[in-house]
């Protein structure tokens, strides 16, 4: 009987119904009949290589992880809501509660706040929506063709709605303190510009990395073929898939331990001097509640600039694919 390798999976940005895998996860289905417990551990979808092999110590011949089922636009565009108003509603709240208790939580604290809402939202609806919780991330997909331009005004009023629905609950509950979770710039407007520039850059340099590059998500494995896990060796050496390079394992969660870093290192950068928003929705929203539109302009078109400059960055400077590493699909034996 005949038998085909899994198809090669390309590098793709982390929206689901786009072609490729998701930013995180995926599965694959072994040929052989699994214990109770190997079934248990592939249904956790957390790692793109299943931890019953790696307990086995080799890997059948598979991809790395398979494209996802399809998911309609009205699921994408939901997820993209409710991850955008988890996102808006903590950075926010943390900067309310900082001006309320006289700076009890500290820009460190925002920084740490931003940073972690960021990560849980990837993981939670990364694999339905790709979680850009921004419009500039959105756009800059789509200039660079890894998101299709009919579904970004879907995502940028998914994103502007969530960003007022949140804005307008921590008004209800913080009144009246509500100005400390506007972005405004404590420096010239020409400073803040810059910043938001840069580090909007920085953002999407990462981001684009992880989303449309396999590779900036993998980590390499030990030139030893013995791996060391829980405590215990695995003595057979380990089969990587074929669809991966090799000496390379994929954890898809890196993707959003990096994403969620670069957010705080942003905003300990830049958030004594604008706020550290790098996100349109996260000034607008509360700009509107609070009826603070100062120099609004600058959060509005300089993290977009940013995006587009960090994304044709990397997109410019990314390895080209390794010769016999390419991700055309394997022929039928």
């Amino acid at each position: 009987m005949e038998t085909k390798d899994a198809a090669s999976v390309p590098s793709t940005p982390a929206s689901p119904g786009t072609p490729g895998a998701p930013l995180f996860g995926g599965r694959y289905k072994p040929e052989k009949r699994r214990t109770n417990g190997a079934r248990f551990l592939s249904c956790c979808k957390c790692f793109s290589i299943e931890l019953w092999a790696l307990q086995e110590g080799t890997l059948p011949t598979a991809a790395c992880s398979t494209p996802p089922p399809s998911v309609s636009i009205a699921r994408k565009v939901g997820a993209e809501f409710i991850g955008t108003l988890i996102l808006i509603s903590a950075g926010t709240a943390t900067a309310i509660v900082n001006q309320k208790t006289q700076g009890a939580e500290t820009l460190l604290g925002c920084a740490v706040s931003t940073g972690l809402a960021v990560m849980i939202v990837i993981l939670a609806t990364g694999h339905i929506s790709g979680a850009h919780l921004n419009p500039s991330i959105t756009i800059a997909f789509a200039a660079l063709k890894h998101f299709p331009w009919k579904h970004v005004p879907m995502y940028v009023c998914a994103q502007v709605m969530a960003s007022l629905c949140a804005a307008f609950a921590l008004k209800g509950v913080f009144h009246p303190v509500m100005n400390g979770g506007v972005t405004v710039p404590s420096g010239g407007y020409g400073q803040a510009c810059a910043l938001e520039f840069v580090i909007s850059f920085n953002l999407m340099f990462v981001v684009t990395a992880v989303a449309t590059d396999t590779r900036a998500v993998c980590l390499p494995s030990s030139a030893n073929p013995n791996l060391i896990l829980h405590g215990k060796k695995q003595e057979n050496e380990m089969a990587l898939p074929k669809a991966c390079p090799p000496n390379i394992l994929q954890v898809g969660e890196l993707a959003a331990i990096a994403v969620g870093a670069t957010v705080m290192l942003n905003i300990l950068i830049a958030g004594e001097t604008t706020g550290g928003s790098m996100n349109p929705v996260r000034t607008l929203g509360p700009a509107i509640a609070a009826n603070n539109f100062k120099a609004i302009w600058v959060y509005l078109t300089a993290p977009i600039l940013g995006a587009l400059f960090g994304a044709g960055v990397y997109s410019a400077v990314k390895l080209p694919e390794e010769d016999g590493h390419t991700h055309e699909n394997p022929p039928t034996r």
